[in-house]
């Protein structure tokens, strides 16, 4: 013990030790907790005497005489880390320099490991306990050897020279692109490495391979770039179809007017698709959101309409909702074949006659029913099919094109109304003779009750034992439609002379065919007549009519008639 209460400590070297202060060949330093080289036997305590041994240098292979050949006890400070311990420090030694070579050629001593027995062992202590071992680790200095063992240090290879582009893996490269293997190549751990200079395996790889990985590299890049591209692009398409603002164009239009023919049961999304090939609007969808926010917007018919480019969805929907833009062909109730032929020839802006040579030529093949051919004495063949309704007619268009719509929408209408179904119950020979008497009824009647009571007139005065006519219908129309006229002072001489089969004043029973395209009113009510007996009919002042049951309460009529003409 000493005067401070501490053990006699580690005990010193033996003097003739050969190891003596170098920390052994084990090829390890001594740490706390290491055996001794001496097989784990401690170590007898010898006195403090001049030393006679000498510690060999290894300078020259042969032994130097040790400096000093006597310790002697130094405090150098009163400091035992907090607990006024003072540090023991053997005089003349060389301080400890973490294991490396001293000015003199020797190797530093070891600080001795705390004594199991030392009460302050577990305090820190100048005595290194807790010092690092550098030999045990991987990274650790290679052991000491003796001047005679040493293998002189190989020269560096020279280092290769590098492209100016390309910073090499020292400088944070990937092995991939710098030519290497996988990670794993070339990875060394620091030390004996790290002294053999730059030339392992990650410096190798030639300029042509880096030049290949870094065109891959450039290729790859673009693979992806362009596919983010790719993608960007078509998120932004659909974002835009989905929930961005369709384009419009602004105002009421350039100036520029354009025809746009819409078909019929067009919807919203087909008149837009029409429009927008017509440079009317820019979207389809559009001219659909513009359809919906207006009230009337669903009322757009089918139909010719007079429009201008580049207009707004807005303003094309209001225009399509007036009569300034429509330019179709109406075809009114009662018009006959010859005025209709008239008003297609000034629409496609054809000759005079063009269209009623059409229709006398290929009535055939322009869609008529079966029931429609075959029949003889017609003035015109295709008379009662050309449908009262509003067509899209349009310069450039050809009268065949025009006269077969008409006539698909006459038998579209007649299928509908049941004209086939119908016909056989009101005792007459099939459909045609009742289109027959629904031309009839248009040409005399003026309102959906007059035309059911004509209806009644035409079917009482069909049979053939009737009192009042016998058989004859004896209707002005039939004599004014042969001779395409619409007179209403006509004689009974010159009614019941002219021969003609359509002259029902000559004829008995119904004319040979329909005299005009009677409209859907007149239609109903040949189909539904009324049965109260009328026989006869007169109208006053053109727009109502009267009808009577005998002859003698219609020749009064008659006179009434003369009479408010004669005031006239």
């Amino acid at each position: 013990m000493t005067e401070y209460g501490r053990g006699p400590g580690s005990e010193p070297w033996h003097p003739e030790d050969p190891l003596y202060g170098d920390g052994g060949w084990e090829g390890q330093q001594g740490h706390a907790g290491h055996q001794p080289a001496y097989g784990g036997q401690p170590q007898h305590q010898y006195p403090q005497e001049p030393q006679q041994e000498q510690y060999g240098d290894w300078n020259d292979g042969r032994p130097q005489p040790y400096d000093q050949q006597q310790y002697q006890q130094s405090y150098d400070q009163e400091q035992y880390a907090g607990q006024g311990q003072q540090q023991y420090v053997p005089p003349n030694q060389q301080a400890y320099h973490e294991g490396a070579w001293d000015g003199t050629g020797t190797h530093a001593h070891v600080p001795y490991a705390a004594d199991p027995g030392d009460p302050y062992g577990q305090q820190a202590a100048a005595y290194g306990a807790e010092q690092p071992d550098f030999y045990g680790t991987p990274d650790a200095y290679p052991p000491p050897e003796p001047p005679a063992r040493r293998r002189a240090e190989p020269e560096p290879e020279a280092e290769q020279p590098r492209p100016d582009w390309d910073p090499g893996p020292d400088q944070g490269e990937h092995a991939f692109f710098a030519g290497g293997g996988t990670d794993d190549e070339g990875d060394e751990p620091e030390g004996r490495g790290d002294r053999r200079g730059r030339g392992g395996k990650g410096a190798k790889g030639s300029k042509g391979k880096k030049g290949r990985n870094g065109c891959a590299c450039l290729v790859v890049l673009l693979v992806f770039g362009g596919g983010l591209g790719g993608v960007a692009y078509f998120g932004y398409q659909f974002y835009q179809d989905r929930f961005g603002t369709a384009p419009d164009y602004a105002g009421d239009g350039n100036g520029d007017e354009v025809t746009v023919v819409i078909p019929k049961g067009a919807g919203g999304y087909v008149i837009g698709q029409k429009l927008k090939e017509a440079g009317v609007v820019q979207s389809v969808d559009a001219f659909v959101s513009a359809q919906q926010s207006n009230p009337e917007g669903k009322t757009i018919q089918d139909g010719v309409y007079t429009l201008q480019k580049q207009m707004s969805a807005a303003s094309a929907v209001e225009l399509m909702l007036s009569d300034k833009s429509r330019s179709n062909l109406i075809i009114a109730e009662g018009t006959r074949n010859t005025a209709v032929y008239t008003l297609i020839d000034k629409r496609l802006g054809v000759s005079a006659g063009t269209t009623a040579a059409v229709a006398k030529k290929d009535y055939k093949s322009l869609g008529l029913p079966d029931w429609a051919l075959g029949r003889s004495n017609l003035k015109d063949p295709l008379e009662g099919f050309l449908y009262p309704s509003s067509y899209p007619v349009a310069k450039g268009q050809k009268p065949e094109a025009v006269l077969r719509g008409m006539v698909s929408r006459a038998n579209d209408k007649y299928e509908e109304l049941g004209l086939r179904k119908t016909a056989e119950g009101l005792g007459l020979d099939g459909p045609w003779e009742l289109l027959t008497v629904a031309s009839l009824v248009q040409a005399e009647g003026t309102s959906h009750d007059d035309f059911r009571k004509m209806a009644e007139v035409v079917y009482n005065r069909l049979k053939p034992g009737n009192p009042q006519t016998n058989g004859m219908i004896e209707f002005d129309s039939t004599y004014n439609y042969v001779k395409n006229q619409s007179k209403i002072d006509l004689t009974l001489s010159e009614l019941r002379k002219y021969d003609n089969p359509y002259n029902t004043y000559y004829y008995k029973g119904l004319p040979p065919g329909p005299i005009d395209n009677p409209g859907e009113e007149a239609l109903k009510g040949a189909l539904d007549p009324t049965s109260d007996g009328w026989y006869y009919f007169i109208s006053l002042d053109g727009k109502t009519s009267k009808f009577t049951k005998t002859l003698a309460q219609h020749e009064e009529l008659v006179k009434e008639f003369n009479a408010s003409r004669n005031k006239d």
